[in-house]
């Protein structure tokens, strides 16, 4: 493995910083949450950030934090859902198809809740019941294993497997039933 500092491969991937935070302002818009400062992306730590009012309820405080991933995953997998079959299975794309699978995987990459969405999460649930608590904690602990995994490159196979691989198998599902 090597190293490539995180603001570096956050300025190449930028979309997925961007859709990141524009999925945990979504979910606060959702839930009527107000929003006090949005940073959709800058060169520092972090590339991105959405200050806002606390949660009144512990669910709205986890689906916020983990809105990106729901959201990542899903409009990665769509974006690059069109190049990646002729690249993968026939070799034969065009710059269009690169530059949507480039961005399909930049996106993908950055559904992996941070840290601070963990800790924000952990936080929501403190005062709640056990059976909350015990629901969330394996939640906080998968976000933080995966923050570790991302010193070897867990993003980027994330997002590869959802940009080239979940299309892949679409087709590969879709075709043994036709």
């Amino acid at each position: 493995m090597f190293f490539i500092p995180g603001p570096l491969i956050a300025l190449v991937t930028f979309p997925g910083v961007i859709v990141h935070e524009l999925a945990h302002q979504l979910f606060c818009r959702w839930f009527r949450i107000p929003v006090l400062n949005v940073c959709y992306f800058r060169f520092g730590n972090p590339a991105g950030f959405v200050i806002h009012e606390p949660a009144p309820k512990s669910y709205q405080s986890v689906l916020i934090s983990v809105g990106p991933f729901l959201v990542n995953t899903v409009i990665g997998a769509i974006v690059s859902f069109p190049a990646a079959l002729p690249v993968i299975k026939f070799g034969s794309g065009d710059l269009l198809d690169v530059f949507l699978i480039w961005l399909g995987v930049s996106i993908a990459m950055h559904a992996i809740p941070s840290t601070g969405d963990a800790k924000s999460m952990w936080q929501s649930v403190k005062g709640v019941s056990p059976v909350t608590r015990l629901l969330v904690m394996p939640i906080v602990g998968i976000i933080y294993l995966a923050t570790i995994g991302r010193f070897f490159w867990l993003d980027l196979f994330y997002g590869i497997g959802v940009a080239v691989g979940l299309p892949t198998l679409v087709v590969a599902i879709y075709s043994s039933f036709v």
